[in-house]
């Protein structure tokens, strides 16, 4: 089996891969921001835990989605 060089994928492969990779490396930052700007009380779960799991798993952007969706407790609006 050989190993295929990215010169070699399809231009729209390419910017499809790239555009995968940017969306999961924002949601990811949007989400540690999130974290780190949100009291203890508004997380369910360790801060710390969620931290390790959105920056370390590696899941096509499906960690810092659930973290959205599930790990927040309470939606507080600015005033």
């Amino acid at each position: 089996m050989g190993s295929t060089r990215w010169n070699d994928l399809d231009p729209r492969l390419q910017r499809a891969i790239v555009f995968g990779a940017g969306l999961e490396f924002g949601l990811k930052i949007a989400a540690l921001i999130d974290l780190a700007s949100r009291p203890r009380e508004e997380v369910r779960g360790e801060k710390a835990a969620w931290a390790a799991a959105i920056t370390l798993v590696n899941a096509a952007g499906l960690v810092p989605i659930v973290y959205f969706l599930r790990g927040r407790v309470g939606r507080t609006r600015p005033s």
